[in-house]
């Protein structure tokens, strides 16, 4: 099932109207759209840096995690300490041995369980980006957050679990004063178009290619 770091009263629209109505814009002055992109590291890195920076001068911010349901990471665990300033929503499988990954006792051993298979995505996986395509809506329609930050978006599009105009149709959601990040490889020329800033990682050189497994407390 997927992994929602935050209970569902959460997620639903403010009941107190004037809450609704202070918070529809979002609390930046200029909100842009970000793209960070490319086949090296540290597009996710990047995003949450910028949301702990976000967060420091009292803003909030949600990311909504496409394809990750690995509760194990460093991330969904640190933002407990920061919410409701920071939240996390996963939607995507989650890993058998993420209780020992958590705790550093276990490493991944790529029996697949948690990937979706190219070209023939499971119902499930259809259901959970579609679940985080919805909050994503709810989120920017009522500015529920100042930093929204869609992580790996770009790979439900290529693993075909969303659709260019999906994305196209967010961007167009965003608020005025909301800034909206978007992360993931493979990023479709006609969103970059949309955006105000594209940065694409490029791996020059990667611990991988020697052999070294991804490290708790670095690439998880």
């Amino acid at each position: 099932m997927a992994s929602t770091i935050s209970s569902e009263d959460e997620l639903r629209p403010e009941q107190d109207s004037s809450v609704s109505v202070r918070r529809c814009r979002g609390r930046y002055g200029q909100g842009l759209v970000q793209v960070y992109t490319g086949e090296g590291k540290g597009k996710t890195t990047a995003a949450l840096g910028l949301g702990l920076r976000a967060v420091g001068h009292g803003y909030r911010v949600r990311m909504i995690q496409f394809m990750k349901g690995t509760s194990y990471t460093g991330e969904v665990q640190a933002v407990r300490r920061l919410a409701p300033d920071f939240q996390i929503f996963q939607f995507g499988r989650d890993c058998k041995y993420a209780d020992k990954m958590r705790l550093g006792e276990a490493v991944c051993d790529g029996c697949g369980q948690c990937f979706v298979t190219l070209g023939n995505p499971e119902p499930r996986d259809m259901r959970y980006a579609r679940q985080a395509y919805d909050l994503a809506v709810r989120t920017l329609d009522e500015a529920q957050a100042d930093l929204v930050i869609l992580d790996e978006i770009s790979n439900a599009l290529y693993y075909g679990l969303l659709d260019a105009e999906d994305v196209a149709n967010l961007i167009e959601r965003r608020p005025p004063g909301v800034e909206l990040v978007l992360t993931g490889r493979n990023m479709p020329p006609a969103i970059l178009d949309m955006a105000d800033l594209v940065t694409e990682m490029k791996m020059v050189k990667h611990p991988f290619e020697s052999g070294i497994a991804a490290r708790h407390g670095i690439e998880y």
